[in-house]
């Protein structure tokens, strides 16, 4: 049989691009911030995970400019051979300062980043225990190290428990989890989750991409916002949404990174992090440290929006970010509006961006098919006024298709 003829049979789009809803490689042509021109027209950016707004920010652009006048485009090579700056040296060591760990390593994608760490720390006889809702790169990762998964429902501690008993006694153990997860918003319980992995031997990754720069002391991350700093032993991230650039990360303890350096196959063979990139997560992460009011602002304005939206009628899902006692109110700035079909999903999103706002639709099978969603998303640098305006579009079409 022809390998090819999966392609030739696969058809799941075609009914999508014939009723007009297609939503997807929408092209645009201006900078990635709080407005946009996309195909051509106006459109208020509710879909972006440019969460500090630094995409465009002038000293974050002139840091670009900089690197490349100096290194020029590219390194050419992994960072095990000729493709290490002194840049990238300073990026981890200013990171690793930034979150209070030993030590940082970079990776050329945050995606590639929990390909190598999870692949290089876990042995064909280690057990990964993994939330239902994590990441796909998690799950991939997972596959590449050839490890036992074992995965409980999302956020729920009893599961996991219940996972916990089913290792077998002398397995080495890695609990992974989102720190703050990209659909829903919702934070991992971290804190019963950190108990747990003590009782039972167990080592604990983050995945903070959706957390640095969003929760914690001064945008330091899941860890942070519990406390926890120490008690996590591994955290991950990426550059490519708080920092404004392209990249990701691993933290931890010295040994532990310097082990996955020299084991990780995603990146002992992948080229590093080009100059550009490097700088600007560079000027994005002093912009963090020096300006932890970015982070109240976006704070601000994401419990602004989620206010609005309960004004305006929009039927919301609360997230879990408030049920922590300790807390208190945590607002996200994800905010999903559940239009629970696919069919369903992709009209309103279709309206929705006629009207001039961009945000992600999110159907099947990437969330159960009941479980279709409208992802917004906000920005330290949107306006109450942009926000009010987008609000009342999307209120709009969603009253008009009930």
């Amino acid at each position: 049989m022809d390998i090819f003829k999966k392609a030739a049979d696969y058809d799941k789009m075609d009914e999508h691009r014939k009723n007009g809803v297609y939503p997807y490689f929408r092209a645009l042509e201006s900078k990635q911030d709080v407005e946009v021109i996309m195909e051509g027209k106006r459109r208020i950016m509710l879909g972006s995970n440019n969460y500090l707004g630094l995409t465009v920010d002038p000293d974050v652009v002139e840091a670009g400019i900089k690197a490349l006048e100096t290194y020029g485009t590219g390194c050419s090579g992994s960072r095990f051979l000729n493709g290490t700056l002194d840049m990238h040296l300073q990026l981890e060591k200013k990171l690793a300062d930034f979150l209070g760990k030993e030590s940082v390593m970079t990776f050329s994608t945050g995606f590639q980043s929990n390909l190598g760490i999870i692949s290089a720390i876990v042995g064909r006889d280690d057990y990964v225990i993994c939330d239902k809702e994590n990441h796909a790169s998690i799950y991939d990762g997972i596959k590449l190290s050839f490890g036992k998964m074992l995965r409980y429902k999302h956020n729920d501690m009893a599961d996991l428990k219940k996972c916990l008993d089913r290792v077998p006694e002398g397995k080495g153990i890695l609990i992974v989890t989102d720190g703050v997860f990209s659909m829903s918003g919702d934070i991992a319980d971290l804190p019963t989750i950190v108990k747990l992995a003590k009782e039972y031997g167990a080592r604990v990754m983050v995945d903070d991409a959706h957390g640095l720069g969003v929760v914690g002391k001064g945008g330091r991350g899941t860890a942070s916002l519990f406390g926890l700093e120490k008690e996590v032993d591994i955290y991950m991230g990426t550059f490519s949404k708080s920092l404004a650039s392209l990249g990701g990360y691993m933290a931890a303890d010295e040994y532990v990174i310097d082990y996955v350096k020299h084991n990780s196959r995603p990146y002992i063979f992948s080229a590093s992090i080009t100059p550009v990139s490097c700088a600007t997560a560079i000027a994005a992460l002093d912009k963090l440290a020096s300006h932890p009011e970015l982070v109240d602002r976006l704070r601000s304005l994401s419990e602004y929006a989620r206010e609005g939206y309960k004004k305006r009628g929009v039927a919301l899902r609360q997230s879990n970010a408030g049920s922590f006692e300790e807390l208190g109110n945590v607002p996200i700035p994800i905010i999903p509006i559940y239009t629970y079909t696919d069919e369903r999903t992709l009209r309103v999103n279709k309206a929705i961006y006629e009207n001039g706002v961009y945000v992600n639709p999110v159907i099947s099978p990437a969330v159960p098919a009941n479980e279709c969603l409208l992802r917004t998303s906000y920005m330290a640098s949107h306006t109450e006024a942009l926000l009010d305006e987008a609000m009342d579009r999307i209120s709009e079409v969603l009253s008009a298709d009930k």
